[in-house]
């Protein structure tokens, strides 16, 4: 059986109320501080904010013809875009789904001493590039499934987030600048 559908009646006051709610919540900045506004760089996927660093497109491989199986290496891509003063470095990662997250090469040689995050500059690790590989992993993983990983940087400290196996929806917005 289906639901009538209702339409709520708005008025010009509640018009006015959202507009109000609007302005408050932007002028508060809604949380965020107001030396790292990237009001341009609302990047979808999954996402992350640690100190001055910005994690986005976080995101597993998405495996092709079959799932990802329990032992399977599973490679995962994010881009970080710091803002501080001064560089900082992803320095390792962690996963529950996996025995091990490594920072790797482009060749898949592990970096034991992570990947340096230029100031204010925007680090993507893709394919072909440097990235984080979860190794050994321990239960199946099909497209659109999703974990947490526990990234750890040298001055930022840690930050846990969800991560999905899919490729992200890059958007047009653009790159955050100074």
């Amino acid at each position: 059986m289906a639901l009538p559908r209702t339409r709520a009646r708005r008025g010009p006051a509640a018009g006015a109320l959202a507009l109000a709610l609007t302005l408050a919540l932007l002028g508060s900045g809604c949380g965020a501080d107001d030396d790292f506004s990237l009001p341009n760089w609302d990047a979808p996927g999954q996402n992350a904010r640690v100190g001055d660093l910005m994690i986005r497109y976080a995101h597993l491989a998405e495996p092709t013809g079959a799932p990802w199986q329990p032992g399977d290496d599973v490679p995962a891509y994010l881009w970080v875009y710091n803002k501080s003063g001064g560089s900082d470095r992803l320095v390792g990662a962690s996963s529950p789904m996996a025995a091990s997250v490594d920072i790797v090469d482009a060749d898949d040689k592990r970096l034991p001493d992570g990947v340096e995050l230029p100031e204010n500059d925007l680090t993507e690790l893709e394919p072909g590039k440097h990235h984080l590989v979860l190794r050994d992993v321990r239960q199946v993983i099909r497209g659109g499934d999703a974990t947490e990983i526990t990234l750890r940087f040298e001055d930022a400290g840690p930050v846990t987030f969800g991560i999905q196996a899919q490729p992200p929806v890059y958007d047009e917005s653009p790159v955050p600048t100074q």
